[in-house]
């Protein structure tokens, strides 16, 4: 199989490589009495140099093989399996994802059954629903044959459910990591390409490690040092700077309660003339606010298709709702703002009135993009409809959370009700994102009278035509 390719090549190429030093010694290297000192140093020097340029050709074509060879074998035949289920692993976050892709890659692509195991609780956390696995006899063997304190690593599956050392007699194989077990039982786990499990056994714990560490940070997050380090990260998943786009000028505001907090926001241009803009405010404050947000922008990153508004909102509802964090949920706004057809389209879950300020005749006017869609990530989400509204050159569009419209002033009035917010706004329609932006950041400080803000504060801007 793959080792055995390689060595192949290996052979092969340490072979022309030898009948070409033999060739190169026959021909070159004088052979004579007549040949002066000067002669044979050239010579030889020159050799030298032929066999380094050897060498450094005969490395890149095995380099080269090797990587053919590795693509043949772990992304064809039934290996191919393996290496999909390892593919989409990488992106497991959850105990849920985990048991879609064994389910969908190596259940119904692979016909094998499955069985996973917390070894220290005696507990199965997954299994295949056939005989071998939902069989109290299998589960008993196993259990006597395979401790929680078996060692970490990959190990293959005989008949009788025992350690075997050759491949060929193997049918199926297991992961032990941290006292969890997983079995995977395939009648033709031989035709699986060796080098595919060391790959295997790696993503394996780093998905364990992964889960483990999403449920253990509650634990850490009261210590102030955890604190910053979770803000830093949580920092890192809004961009840095606004990307420069063609026609569309972006500006955005960050203000967090505290260390870490549930509001979001991305600028993700997807070509020359659409450009996508998310804000969003996950419920509740601290630890487990910061982690849905860092999921939900991941989420949204890692998927292919920007167009599809609805798909995305779906795949962050199952997200949400796969971290099995009780009362956790989104409300977001997506739009695709499209500088060549003039156009935004968007679903608005449940935001916060995301707004389109427009020149008119008389002035200014403000056009509401209203919520669409229900909150994400605690109910059931059913079909999702998306909007779509006109724009004109120099329309502002202003997205912002709750902690915005519902600063308070003395007598318990939410700024987003008054003359005084709306006017501020159209004033400000006809500066730039930034400047909008610092404008409206005073008015909440002023109309705050000088207190401690009680919420988030987060704001994006995005100016048409600039």
């Amino acid at each position: 199989m793959y080792k055995a390719r390689r060595r192949s090549v290996l052979l092969i190429t340490d072979t022309l490589i030898t009948a070409l030093l033999i060739i190169l010694s026959l021909t070159i290297i004088p052979h004579t009495d007549n040949a002066t000192f000067k002669d044979i140093l050239f010579s030889w020097g020159f050799a030298a140099v032929f066999f380094i340029v050897l060498l450094v050709i005969g490395e890149l074509i095995i380099k080269n093989a090797n990587a053919k060879i590795e693509q043949k074998a772990l992304y064809s035949g039934e290996t191919s399996i393996i290496s999909d289920f390892i593919d989409k692993m990488r992106f497991c976050y959850s105990l849920d994802d985990f048991y879609d892709i064994v389910s969908k890659i190596l259940e119904q692509q692979g016909d094998c059954s499955v069985l996973y195991i917390d070894c220290e609780k005696n507990y199965v956390l997954y299994n295949s629903p056939d005989k071998i696995t939902t069989s109290e006899e299998t589960m008993n063997t196993l259990n006597q044959n395979f401790p929680a304190s078996w060692r970490n690593g990959y190990f293959f599956i005989g008949e009788n459910m025992g350690i075997v050392s050759s491949q060929t007699k193997a049918r199926g194989f297991f992961l032990s990591n941290d006292k969890f077990h997983l079995y995977v039982f395939c009648r033709y786990t031989r035709l699986f390409d060796a080098v595919i499990y060391p790959q295997l056994f790696e993503e394996f714990s780093r998905f364990q490690n992964r889960t483990k560490t999403i449920t253990n940070l509650s634990e850490i997050a009261s210590l102030s040092k955890e604190w910053e380090q979770l803000a830093d990260t949580q920092r890192s998943f809004l961009p840095p700077e606004m990307p420069k786009i063609k026609n569309l000028e972006v500006a955005a505001y960050f203000r967090p309660l505290v260390n870490v907090s549930g509001d979001y926001y991305s600028v993700l241009p997807i070509d020359e003339d659409k450009t996508l803009l998310m804000l969003g405010d996950v419920s509740g404050k601290g630890l487990a606010a910061a982690l849905v947000m860092g999921l939900v922008m991941n989420t949204v990153k890692i998927i292919e298709d920007k167009d599809d508004l609805a798909g995305m909102i779906r795949a962050v509802d199952k997200a949400i709702k796969g971290m099995k964090l009780l009362d956790k949920y989104t409300v977001v706004f997506i739009g695709i703002v499209d500088t060549k057809k003039m156009t935004i389209k968007y679903i608005n879950a449940s935001m916060s009135d995301p707004l389109i300020i427009t020149r008119a005749p008389d002035g200014y006017r403000i056009k509401p993009l209203t919520s669409n869609c229900s909150l994400v990530g605690i109910i059931d989400i059913d079909e999702i409809e998306v909007a779509e509204q006109k724009l004109f050159r120099d329309d502002v569009i202003l997205m912002a959370s709750d902690g915005v419209s519902e600063v308070m002033n003395d007598e318990g009035v939410e700024l987003g009700d008054t003359e005084l917010y709306d006017n501020t706004i159209k004033s400000s329609a006809q500066k730039t994102p930034k400047e909008f932006i610092d404008d409206v950041v005073n008015l909440i400080m002023e109309y705050n009278g000088g207190k401690k803000i009680r919420d988030d504060v987060t704001m994006m801007v995005a100016k048409v035509g600039r």
